[in-house]
């Protein structure tokens, strides 16, 4: 079995609402919480510190750690085509704020495109089963 390590946070703003990346891999594409995977030897803080700004433009600082959620992936629905184990993902989920930065898009990495939500939105929104989690975790 595969294993996938990731750090993402939840940033939301009673104005604005929740900040999340477009993520896009292959055909299949998808809002999802601004993170990513954990390089060789990274604290999963400094992990989600980077990868927010990567991906939105923003600074954060991490105000709590909100869980880890772990998901199975069968072999059959992985995204990479020469997949031959399952995929086994944890992923550790932040509450955060914007210290600096400002909006922006990735270029040339997992996500194109960084945006404000508004919770009631969302349900229109093509996204992950994360955001949902995130939401869950935070109390939103």
């Amino acid at each position: 079995m595969d294993l996938r390590v990731a750090a993402y946070a939840v940033v939301f703003d009673e104005e604005r609402g929740i900040l999340l990346a477009h993520w896009h891999e292959g055909r299949r594409a998808a809002w999802t919480l601004p993170g990513g995977g954990l390089e060789d030897g990274e604290d999963p803080a400094d992990a989600v510190r980077r990868e927010v700004r990567e991906e939105t433009g923003f600074r954060v600082e991490i105000d709590e750690l909100l869980g880890i959620h772990s998901r199975v992936i069968p072999v059959r629905q992985r995204i990479t085509p020469d997949a031959d184990a399952p995929l086994h993902t944890l992923r550790i989920v932040y509450r955060a704020h914007i210290t600096g930065g400002r909006l922006r898009n990735e270029v040339g990495g997992s996500t194109d495109e960084a945006d404000w939500f508004a919770l009631g939105e969302l349900p229109a929104v093509q996204h992950t089963q994360l955001v949902d989690v995130g939401i869950e975790m935070a109390g939103l």
